[in-house]
C-alpha cells in the first residue's frame, strides 16, 4: 500500500498524532499542548487533515491550524484579525486583514488561559457567522 494511501484510510485524530510523535523534540510536545488546550476550551472539536499534512480544529468552521517548522511551532487563526487578543498572544502574520498567527519557539510557553479564551473566541465567531437555515416553505 502507497504511504498516501495509507494516510488518507486513517482519521485525522491518528494523523495529528502521527505528527506528534513523529516530530518528536519540544515541537511534538507543545502541539500537543496546544491540542489539549483546544480540546479542553472546545469540547467536541472537530479534528481534520488538510493541506497535504496540516493539522486543522473546526468548530462551525476553521479554528486554527498547528503547522511545524525547524525552528517554531505556528498556530494560524484563518479569522484572527477579527478577535479580541487582550493577552497579545498573536505575535505573527499581524499585517493581513483577516489572519493572525502564534508563533511558539522553543523553551516558551502559551498561558494556557488567555489561549483557551482565545479559541473560545474563534468558535464563537465562527457560530455567530454561521448561516441562518431557512424553513422550507411547503
Amino acid at each position: 500500500m502507497k504511504q498516501e494511501n495509507a494516510s488518507a484510510e486513517l482519521p485525522a485524530s491518528a494523523l495529528i498524532d502521527r505528527r506528534i510523535a513523529d516530530l518528536g523534540d519540544w515541537r511534538g510536545a507543545a502541539l500537543a499542548r496546544v491540542r489539549a488546550l483546544i480540546h479542553e476550551a472546545v469540547p467536541g472539536v472537530v479534528e481534520e487533515w488538510k493541506w497535504m499534512g496540516t493539522p486543522v480544529w473546526s468548530s462551525g468552521g476553521i479554528l486554527c491550524t498547528g503547522e511545524s517548522y525547524k525552528s517554531h511551532v505556528k498556530l494560524t487563526f484563518l479569522k484572527g484579525a477579527s478577535l479580541e487578543d487582550p493577552s497579545g498572544l498573536f505575535n505573527s502574520s499581524l499585517d493581513g486583514n483577516a489572519r493572525r498567527a502564534i508563533d511558539i519557539h522553543e523553551g516558551e510557553a502559551l498561558d494556557p488561559a488567555a489561549f483557551r479564551a482565545l479559541i473560545r473566541a474563534a468558535a464563537a465567531l465562527n457560530a455567530a457567522k454561521a448561516k441562518p437555515k431557512r424553513a422550507k416553505v411547503a
